[in-house]
């Protein structure tokens, strides 16, 4: 495939100006020409659902190699690149070649997905007068583009991120320009209510309808931006957008009608696990969202969302500390990490397997690579039983700098890294319980794939690894306080 645009960002920096220029380089980028169409699946192979998670693109259009470590990428903020390459830089947000090298890896896999979830973030880290409202809009349609070229007849469900917004953070409770151009960019992946509710508030609710089960899988996009700490608009509002509402009534609609319900978002509920005693959001709306998720915990098969750049997981218990709901948070694409942080993160994307039928998450049991690109072959268990599994697919940076090839692998089999049988709540609850052991090279494994394999020979004790463990099991300011009080 052409490289897209190349040296376009930097012949439009000395045209203009650094972000002066984004507009006009996002007009004259131009996109890859779409994949080659993956094959049928082979006659021997097992009926199965997959579907992509990708987070956190955060594209930086500034990116350039320059002799000048100061200037590679407006969102180092003038910190010196570490060791700037074609891919990219630890103190960078993505460059486009990055973006593109996940996508073509992704179309070339050959996998028959079923859709896509895209969690988010598309913009920059950068300061807040170095972007506008028609910046950020081009961005998102820019990566909106890049993502209909490589997948054009593939469903996706996104859902907006707290820097796909100008100022960031700022998301408003009622229509906005933003909303709008966004619904406008998305209209050929939702349904015509899903794209009223959007416009009004940034969420929505849609069916995705199974060629095999006559259920269908409803999907509900939150805007958890609405909650998140740093918006000062929903400041003192007991329901931004009446969003709350509004899912506690859709999910009491899917329980009436025996639905399946993956919840997608971009800011997660919880705790964060690298900083202690702090939610993403607020925590008047963590614990409401808490209360309502437990109620509907039958209805809920899955919960996915990203901001934290980094890979984790999170259980939902109930009020007997009883196992009820996996959640997942997707590491990011870019690398991105500040002068202040020890730990980035290499890039990554993510496959889940589903089964058609029921919407549980899949299991496979063997691993082998196929083409290069170190895919599980589809297999049935021995006993013909599915359980819950995702797979980690991660870039090494400065891997990929040096050789100047993008050799996206597989990182990591969950059910196979932490030798449980499956996804479920009380499957990594007891996982969890085991990670609390001293010096216990299972949770030194989590942490290395919470990092995406950015450093191996960083360890997480004492607090760390206490915070760590503490937002994994408990998501609500009573059990999570008491968790970090026992340390």
């Amino acid at each position: 495939m052409r490289a897209a645009c190349p040296g376009a960002a930097s012949r439009a920096m000395e045209l203009a100006g650094g972000w002066c220029a984004l507009s006009l380089w996002l007009l004259l980028c131009r996109l890859p020409a779409p994949g080659a169409a993956a094959p049928a699946q082979s006659a021997g192979s097992v009926a199965v659902g997959k579907f992509w998670h990708v987070s956190d693109l955060h594209l930086d259009p500034t990116y350039h190699i320059t002799g000048d470590h100061t200037k590679v990428c407006s969102s180092s903020k003038g910190a010196n690149a570490s060791n700037p390459g074609p891919f990219g830089d630890f103190f960078c947000d993505s460059p486009y070649q990055l973006i593109l090298s996940a996508f073509k890896y992704m179309n070339e896999s050959e996998q028959q997905v079923s859709f896509m979830i895209w969690t988010g973030d598309s913009p920059p880290h950068v300061p807040v007068e170095e972007l506008s409202t028609k910046m950020v809009i081009n961005v998102i349609g820019n990566m909106t583009s890049t993502i209909q070229s490589f997948f054009p007849d593939l469903q996706v469900f996104p859902a907006l991120g707290n820097h796909d917004y100008w100022p960031q953070d700022q998301l408003p409770v009622s229509a906005s320009e933003v909303y709008s151009a966004v619904a406008n960019f998305w209209k050929p992946w939702l349904t015509d209510e899903a794209i009223s509710t959007f416009k009004k508030g940034g969420f929505y609710t849609q069916l995705f309808q199974s060629s095999v089960s006559p259920q269908p899988l409803r999907i509900i996009s939150l805007n958890t931006n609405l909650y998140y700490s740093p918006n000062h608009v929903t400041l003192n509002i007991t329901d931004p957008a009446n969003q709350l509402a509004w899912l506690e009534s859709t999910l009491e609609i899917s329980l009436q009608k025996k639905e399946k319900v993956y919840v997608i978002g971009h800011v997660p509920i919880g705790y964060l696990p690298f900083a202690r005693n702090t939610t993403a959001i607020r925590g008047y709306y963590n614990e409401k969202l808490v209360k309502i998720f437990r109620k509907y915990s039958d209805v809920i098969a899955g919960q996915f969302f990203g901001h934290t750049h980094r890979d984790s997981i999170m259980i939902l218990l109930d009020e007997k500390e009883n196992p009820i709901n996996s959640l997942f948070v997707a590491p990011a694409v870019t690398p991105v990490k500040s002068v202040l942080q020890r730990e980035s993160n290499n890039p990554g994307v993510r496959l889940y397997q589903y089964d058609p039928l029921q919407y549980s998450l899949l299991v496979f049991i063997s691993l082998h690579s196929s083409h290069g690109l170190h895919w599980p072959p589809i297999h049935m268990p021995p006993n013909g039983a599915w359980g819950k599994d995702l797979w980690q697919f991660y870039l090494n940076l400065t891997d990929a700098n040096m050789k100047n090839e993008s050799n996206w692998k597989l990182e990591y089999i969950l059910t196979k890294a932490y030798g449980i049988e499956d996804l479920k709540p009380e499957n990594l609850y007891e996982m969890a319980k085991q990670f609390t052991v001293p010096h216990s090279k299972l949770f030194q494994q989590y942490y290395n794939n919470f990092i995406v394999s950015y450093d191996k020979s960083i360890v997480c004790e004492g607090d760390c690894k206490t915070s760590q463990i503490c937002a994994m099991q408990y998501l609500d300011n009573s059990f999570y306080t008491d968790c970090i009080q026992r340390g």
